[in-house]
């Protein structure tokens, strides 16, 4: 859609006279950066800040600074520009939005990237809600800090002054416009050594010189441990910003990475297939992979290899988890120079094998599959094969993490995959309009085992037989959609090996109930809530804090110092604890609350009217409703399993989601059946887990019994998995703390997850006030 001549005038009718004949030259410039399909979406916006009202110095800062912005990261992102722009209009001034738009520029051909770009205005959004005094303050300085720090810094920044000053509205201004000692303390900590938008234009010229034609080369957030470039579509992912390392300054390191990325792509030329292949196994390959496409980009420019070389020779002070870890480097180096012998004799073959039969088979990246696959064999033979996340800790900073080199074939579910699928899942869902449905099907109400469901796309009238319930079609029709599949590997015990893809994970949709039987609970448990109450408030983060008596704090404490001084005039000692340091007090805290749903849960509580659900659903209630309190964001998922090829999931309330009515009528409607397989919902609930930003992450698992299925009659296979999930788990970052309702418990619980990882409620009926008490205690 395209403005009229009559709307585009009626947008200015108000405006000044000389600002009309300033929008069609602002408009002409703009039509030589964009194309049609962009210009619309340009004057479209521009008339939508009209209808605003917000006066048209706005309109005229976007009409102005979009256009730069499209020519840096693309005309997709002014639909993003616009959205973020509508959403601030309801929390802050028309002025604030007007210098987003002139930031924007600066944003966009520093960050370089439509994605960093599209993180940009969600911090800016993040900011309007957590700090909406410093937005104004800290866009009018936001050249100097996207000069200094990437994304990631700035967003560090950005939430230490949101949380350190949100009472403190005077030094909250004074910190986003970094004129208070904290704001240049902060922005000097976040500060990275090179910024990839600084050199990338060196990197361009510098891969042409090489190979004499171009690459695509894109920033990428590196925000999160093991950060690896990658490239992806032809794209090289580079990150947004690198330190120095000793002898090496941040430039050498990219050019380091972007010539070994280039060399894959100048030197593969057909993939790997990974069929059959274990992680671990890929791992070693892809290491003589690394090493082989060096060697060629080596042989015709050898100023790379001594390059590469100075990085594998790099001295590194950490201590290693794993000794295969430094024999890997060690041989990765041998590849690189054949006189750095490792010391060990079948690596040292191995590499004198590589150097003696790559100039003969450069071409042919089969040579790097054997040798990789007698590489693995070296360390296998002795069992010293570390877990991937260890080998994935190789500390050679410039490689990036071989996808490129990698063929996956695509598994057909049609053709090949129906006999391991339920047959409850085994349906294809089309959406029809009313007319198809009423001339076309032949039966109104389809069962479990139907193979096609026509959906009408507009609810149609309830069901003449639903009863006094007002239930329409589309509700009764087929099952309800379930995820894609998610496949786990299970730990076998009896060989010490890790079946992989063993169990499969689907994520269902959760039944709702009544979200009035939810806060029905809490009224119901009025002693518990107003424990729940001081819970919150000893929990609730504190803000800045101030703490004394340190020897090497960021200012000086002047009573400690005075008394300091009238020691020294008396003869005495003096404290040498004279500083002090502000510190902020947060939870930086992620939890899942997993709760076990499987048959047993149907059964009463003895001596009680209630099931072990009922009790398990109240004190999901009064859990869900403390973490609220506090603020940290937290999931109320569930699971039972039917066999390794069917783990229910169900999602009561994820992170993204609010503690509403909605969330309170799914968990209103958990329903308990089928068994509990628990590694594979561990490891589901981890996973989601680990997307989260926080540093602190809790998984509060809560079972009535020990892991079991169906298909699994070893009753110890399942409990070894669990520990192995668990293990797992820790290693990445997540602690897992189970909370039992089983009395007999004691015989493996603490096998499983630990000491003092475990609570048995003997009596169940006392589970509501438990659950809360024992996260409080856990979280504190």
């Amino acid at each position: 859609m395209t403005l009229t001549l009559d709307e585009y005038q009626a947008c200015f009718a108000k405006a000044p006279e000389d600002m009309y004949g300033t929008v069609e030259a602002l408009f002409a410039d703009a039509a030589r950066v964009m194309s049609p399909a962009g210009l619309s979406d340009y004057m479209e916006g521009a008339k939508g800040l009209c209808n605003l009202g917000r006066g048209h110095d706005l309109v005229m800062a976007w009409l102005e600074n979009m256009p730069l912005v499209a020519k840096e990261c693309g005309e997709d992102v002014l639909r993003d520009c616009l959205g973020a722009a509508m959403k601030l209009s309801s929390m802050t001034s028309g002025e604030v939005i007007a210098l987003l738009f002139s930031s924007l520029p600066t944003a966009a051909r520093r960050l370089g990237d439509p994605e960093l770009l599209r993180g940009y205005l969600n911090l800016i959004h993040q900011l309007s809600a957590k700090a909406s005094r410093g937005l104004r303050p800290m866009l009018g300085v936001i050249d100097e800090l996207l000069s200094k720090l990437t994304l990631s810094g700035l967003r560090r920044w950005a939430n230490f002054g949101a949380e350190a000053y949100r009472r403190d509205l005077a030094n909250l201004t004074k910190y986003f416009s970094l004129q208070s000692p904290d704001s240049r303390k902060v922005l000097q900590q976040e500060r990275r050594g090179t910024l990839f938008i600084d050199t990338q234009r060196k990197l361009n010229f510098y891969l042409r010189a090489l190979w004499g034609r171009d690459f695509f080369l894109r920033p990428t957030a590196a925000d999160y441990e093991g950060f690896k470039p990658y490239v992806e579509h032809h794209v090289m992912h580079l990150p947004d910003a690198v330190d120095e390392l000793p002898g090496l300054t941040g430039v050498e390191l990219y050019r380091a990475m972007a010539a070994h990325q280039a060399a894959h792509m100048q030197y593969t030329t057909r993939p790997i297939s990974a069929e059959q292949l274990s992680p671990a196994q890929m791992f070693f390959i892809g290491l003589v992979e690394d090493a082989r496409v060096e060697w060629i980009a080596a042989r015709d420019f050898p100023g790379l290899a001594k390059l590469w070389g100075r990085i594998l020779r790099l001295e590194h002070a950490s201590d290693l988890e794993h000794v295969t870890v430094e024999w890997l480097e060690k041989f990765a180096l041998l590849l690189n120079d054949p006189e750095a012998l490792t010391g060990r004799e079948d690596l040292d073959l191995l590499g004198a094998k590589f150097h003696t039969e790559i100039a003969e088979k450069c071409a042919n990246n089969m040579l790097s599959w054997h040798l990789g696959m007698e590489l693995f064999h070296c360390f296998a033979s002795t069992r010293d094969v570390p877990s991937l996340r260890i080998l994935n800790s190789i500390r050679i900073p410039y490689r990036d993490d071989n996808r490129f080199v990698w063929e996956f074939k695509e598994f057909d579910w049609d053709a090949h995959g129906a006999e391991y699928i339920p047959a409850s899942q085994r349906q294809v869902r089309k959406y029809v309009n009313a007319v198809e449905m009423a001339n076309e099907v032949d039966c109104e109400l389809a069962g479990d085992d139907a193979q096609e469901i026509w959906i009408c796309k507009d609810e149609m009238m309830p069901y003449e037989d639903a009863g006094e319930a007002t239930v329409s079609f589309n509700d009764m029709w087929g099952k309800e959609p379930i995820s894609a599949p998610y496949h786990y590997q299970e730990w076998d015990y009896q060989v010490q090996l890790f079946r992989p893809d063993w169990a499969t994970v689907y994520e269902r949709l959760a039944t709702k109930g009544d979200p009035q039987v939810v806060d029905d609970i809490l009224t119901e448990h009025k002693p518990v809530a107003h424990r729940i109450r001081q819970i919150i408030d000893m929990l609730s983060p504190a803000g800045v804090q101030r703490v004394r008596g340190m020897e090497d704090g960021d200012e000086i404490d002047l009573n400690a110092a005075v008394d300091a001084m009238i020691a020294i005039r008396m003869g005495e000692q003096p404290n040498p604890r004279i500083t002090m340091r502000n510190v902020i007090k947060s939870r930086d805290l992620a939890v899942t609350v997993l709760l076990d749903l499987s048959e047993s849960t149907n059964d009463l509580v003895e001596g009680s009217d209630k099931t072990v659900l009922d009790l398990t659903k109240e004190a999901a209630t009064l859990v869900a409703t403390a973490i609220n309190g506090i603020g940290d964001p937290f999931a109320l998922h569930g699971f039972a399993s039917d066999g390794r090829h069917d783990v229910h999931y169900y999602k009561f309330k994820d992170f993204a989601q609010r503690f509403d009515d909605e969330a309170k009528a799914r968990l209103d409607g958990m329903k308990g059946g089928l068994s509990t397989r628990m590694g594979a919902a561990l490891r589901h609930a981890g996973a989601g887990l680990l997307k989260q930003p926080e540093r602190r992450k809790l998984i509060l698992l809560v079972t009535d019994g020990e892991p079991a299925d169906i298909d699994e009659r070893d009753p110890q296979h399942l409990r070894h998995d669990t520990r192995k999930a668990v293990e797992e788990l820790y290693g990445k970052g997540v602690f897992t703390y189970c909370l039992t309702l089983d009395p007999n418990a004691d015989s493996y619980v603490k096998r499983i997850f630990g000491l003092n990882n475990y609570t048995i409620v003997d009596h169940v009926d006392r589970l509501p006030e438990k659950l809360p008490t024992l996260f409080a205690s856990l979280t504190s």
